[in-house]
């Protein structure tokens, strides 16, 4: 696969997810009742990262959880034989919580779809949001994101490549084909 263009580097990624925070505090009025849920593997380190925003700019911790969503996914078989589980660690009770679902890309809406299920199945928050850093439209399900870093129209041949220190030991995002 090969780099057709930088979308993003470091330092656009990081006015993205300020932006993003920013974003957060207003719609909601502060965020008291507000909880980041990261969609592994890369919304992990972004809901960290915008938690982070959140607290220099409101001087208030956010609670931060993460959700794996593997069996959840309605193309578990298509995916592979056996499914690779990881932890859901979302480490509070999700109920009359405002949580902030964050992924990095969105794209047919499948991967929310699954992590919705997979909230409600802990509890019943009070409001459920979606923040990604790219949305590259193509869209199969009724499903937008409320926070968004960037727009990135793409074809479906092309593939957006979100890399993230924390994962990949680099901050920057691609679109490839």
């Amino acid at each position: 696969m090969q780099e057709k263009a930088l979308i993003m580097d470091d330092k656009a990624m990081d006015r993205a997810i300020t932006r993003i925070g920013h974003e957060i505090i207003e719609k909601n009025k502060g965020v008291d009742e507000v909880a980041l849920v990261g969609i592994k593997t890369r919304g992990v380190p972004l809901a960290k990262r915008i938690a982070k925003k959140i607290e220099q700019i409101e001087g208030k911790k956010v609670t931060v959880g993460e959700l794996d969503i593997s069996l959840y996914r309605d193309d578990l078989s298509e995916k592979a034989d056996q499914a690779v589980v990881k932890e859901s660690n979302l480490g509070f009770d999700v109920t009359k919580k405002i949580i902030v679902l964050v992924d990095d890309v969105l794209y047919t809406g499948r991967t929310v779809r699954a992590a919705l299920d997979a909230i409600m199945d802990v509890g019943r928050p009070l409001t459920i949001q979606l923040a990604v850093l790219i949305d590259r439209g193509h869209r199969e399900l009724p499903i937008r994101a409320d926070y968004v870093g960037k727009n990135v129209p793409t074809s479906k041949l092309e593939v957006i490549k979100v890399s993230i220190e924390d994962v990949d030991g680099k901050n920057y995002v691609s679109i490839n084909e």
